[in-house]
């Protein structure tokens, strides 16, 4: 999945950026206090975006 995509999908099951780390995104879900790390890559593999929405607590694309 694109990254771009991913970030899109998140941010419509209410999720929103948090802050920059060192090669990394966080993002938070404020809605059930959770917090999970997107790589920057272009493509990310699909078992990692599960663990993200899982992370998350959003369901999976």
């Amino acid at each position: 999945m694109k990254r771009r995509d991913l970030i899109y999908y998140l941010r419509t099951h209410g999720c929103e950026f948090l802050r920059e780390g060192g090669n990394h995104t966080i993002y938070v879900n404020r809605m059930v206090q959770k917090v999970s790390a997107i790589p920057r890559h272009k493509e990310i593999n699909e078992l990692l975006v599960r663990k993200i929405c899982r992370d998350l607590e959003t369901p999976a694309p």
